[in-house]
Parts: structure tokens; C-alpha cells; sequence
């Protein structure tokens, strides 16, 4: 509570699960009206992706605010043109959520697939949000399983701007890093960056 915190990881990793996990928790907490989800998560496709409402029920008690028209540009782009035309899209149907939470905000903000918005979308609303929530958790694609843009330049606009991010983030819980430390047997250090 408090903190700026992202979580990041390759597709797949349980970012969303533990985003869940989360509101669950604030839910049981008695903070459901003091909490505002934007899931920016695309449709399920090719078992990638997913709304946070197919994995908790606890969406229905706060401020739940998405679209369903918001696809993977990357999966379902045939073309650099495509892809980008299906980025832009998505920042447009993300933006109204964006200005909503501004408008309205709660104390706490939490934000499914920040990275989707990212491809194409204005970094500072990103940062308004981020810097208006008292405490934000935001799940953020960070791997390579996604990286085929055909040559549209929106990977590399995704990282860039997930990186300009990071720094702005008291905590970034990174899945990849957690699992493979789990994996070996290593520890996991405590600290700003996890």
C-alpha cells in the first residue's frame, strides 16, 4: 500500500493471476470502494491474454473499468501496417478509461496489461494516473515470446517506455527473475527492485 509497483514478466508468467490475488485482497480488506480496476488486457488469443474478470468475481465489487473491443496487435497483425493500425486503435478505446480514472480517481489503481496501451498511447496519462493513485499496481508485459512486431517498431516502443516507467515505480516485482531464482534454489533480495 502506498508504493508504485509493476509487475512484470513474460506472457504467461501469472502476472494477472497475482493482479488478482491483489484485488481479492483489498476486497476482503473492505477497500473495494476505494479501488478502481482498468484492465487494458486484449481478448484471449492463442492463450495470450485475458480480462482480469476471467479470473476473479471481485472486479464486480469495485470500479471496473474496460473494453472489449482491445485486441493483441502483435498476434493478430498480419503486417508492420496492421499492427500499428491495431496499437493506435486500442490507445483511442484505452484513453476514455485513462481520462475516466482522472476525472474520478480512487486512492487505490490498479491496471491490467499496461503495456498494451504503451504501443501506441500517450505515456503521460500513463504517468498522471500513476503519480494521482495512492497506491498503483499495474501488470506490464516484459519478454520475448511477443517480440515479433513484423518490423512495426511497437516492441521497441514498449520497451523504451516501460523502461522510462520503471524508473517513475518503487517496486518492480519481475516473474521471470522470481521463478528462476525459485528454480536454482537462489534467494530472492529484498529492496526497490525485486
Amino acid at each position: 500500500m502506498g508504493k508504485r509497483t509493476l509487475v512484470v514478466g513474460e506472457a504467461g508468467a501469472g502476472k494477472s493471476t497475482l493482479l488478482a490475488k491483489a484485488l481479492e485482497r483489498l476486497v476482503e480488506m473492505g477497500l473495494a470502494r476505494e479501488v478502481t480496476v482498468i484492465d487494458m488486457a486484449p481478448f484471449r488469443f492463442s492463450g495470450i491474454g485475458g480480462k482480469l474478470r476471467d479470473l476473479t468475481e471481485a472486479v464486480g465489487q469495485v470500479r471496473y473499468l474496460t473494453d472489449d473491443r482491445i485486441a493483441p496487435p502483435r498476434l493478430l497483425g498480419k503486417s508492420a501496417q496492421e499492427v500499428l493500425e491495431l496499437a493506435s486503435r486500442n490507445a483511442a478505446l484505452i484513453e476514455p478509461l485513462l481520462l475516466d480514472y482522472l476525472r474520478s480517481p480512487t486512492r487505490i489503481l490498479l491496471v491490467n496489461d499496461l503495456t498494451v496501451y504503451l504501443h501506441a498511447g500517450d505515456p503521460a496519462l500513463i504517468e498522471r494516473a500513476m503519480e494521482t493513485a495512492e497506491t498503483f499496481i499495474a501488470t506490464c508485459y516484459e519478454g520475448s515470446r511477443l517480440s515479433d512486431d513484423k518490423g512495426s517498431g511497437v516492441t521497441r516502443t514498449e520497451r523504451e517506455r516501460l523502461e522510462s516507467l520503471k524508473r517513475r515505480a518503487d517496486i518492480v516485482l519481475n516473474l521471470g527473475e522470481l521463478f528462476n531464482a525459485e528454480a536454482v534454489g537462489g534467494e530472492v533480495q529484498r529492496g526497490e527492485r525485486l
